[in-house]
């Protein structure tokens, strides 16, 4: 099933091509930097056999006639059957666009980072006819980048440097060097690198907090859906103590005496439908505590 940070882990080199320049450098490679960057249809759907997309596709031309395609592939775990899907990919890329295919694949944890990393040998055992070689970016290759400086650098870099050590405990540091570095940056800059941070770490609750709560903290609220997500629950929970202090009121309007116990019980209720069915009975119970319902009953 396709969430989040699957999304995250390979749309991020569309929004930003630059970001494999990057990743290539950190690997190690010779990879110039490219002149023209095009995303292609990740559509490899032949006219009869089945559906087959790879999760996102680019060509990436330099001024040295060096041109090649990269397949990016998100892989949240071991699946026996996806090197030769990978496979796949590679020749019919080679085949349809007679340009160089090259496979990389995004990981959040090292186990599956190291699987796919394994050669694959499509052959008999005397001969491999074909051998499958992804690059692969994971926590076990990633830089862990925690100098708001270098994060500015290249903000992509330092968010995919979030997304692959989303399940490390160095996430902390990443995550703050990175809001620290978009402080005082453009809407247009902060906005993709919030979602696509917020997006890719949607799978680890704590790494997903930690975010929330530095944007929150430490960032202006632009119009990502992840502000938004927090002025909702901004206004949820204003709608809650109006909920509470509205019983509370009704109650000593009346002249009912409001115990320490009753005033604890409905200042700390967060379920605003109960709030509003004891609001209802507020109006006409003789005693405070008959609000809650009959002794045995449902609150």
């Amino acid at each position: 099933m396709v969430n989040s940070s699957h999304e995250a882990m390979h749309r991020i080199f569309q929004e930003y091509p630059g970001l494999f320049t990057g990743v290539s450098k950190v690997l190690g490679l010779p990879f110039s930097a490219p002149r023209a960057v095009t995303v292609l249809p990740t559509d490899l759907t032949e006219y009869r056999p089945v559906e087959r997309r790879v999760d996102t596709l680019m060509r990436f031309d330099s001024g040295e006639d060096e041109s090649f395609l990269l397949a990016v592939e998100a892989q949240s775990g071991k699946d026996k059957d996806k090197p030769a899907s990978w496979a796949y990919y590679m020749s019919f890329l080679y085949a349809k666009y007679k340009t160089p295919p090259l496979l990389l694949v995004v990981c959040q944890d090292r186990a599956t980072a190291e699987w796919a990393a394994r050669p694959m040998r499509i052959g008999p055992p005397q001969w491999a006819a074909l051998t499958l070689q992804p690059l692969v970016a994971g926590p076990h290759n990633m830089p862990v980048i925690t100098d708001p400086a270098e994060a500015r650098a290249d903000l992509a870099l330092a968010a995919l440097s979030a997304i692959t050590h989303a399940k490390d405990p160095a996430v902390d540091g990443i995550l703050k060097a990175l809001s620290t570095a978009l402080q005082d940056m453009t809407e247009a800059v902060v906005d993709p690198i919030i979602e696509f941070t917020a997006q890719g770490l949607s799978g680890n609750r704590r790494a997903a907090e930690i975010w929330r709560n530095l944007v929150a903290v430490d960032l202006s609220f632009y119009k990502s859906y992840i502000a938004e997500e927090i002025r909702d629950e901004g206004r949820a929970e204003a709608l809650v103590q109006k909920g509470a202090e509205d019983v509370l009121l009704v109650l000593e309007a009346r002249g009912l005496d409001v115990s320490e116990v009753v005033r604890e019980r409905v200042t700390s209720c967060c379920d605003l439908e109960v709030l509003r069915r004891w609001l209802t009975r507020a109006v006409s119970v003789e005693a405070a505590e008959a609000i809650f319902g009959e002794v045995g009953g449902a609150s």
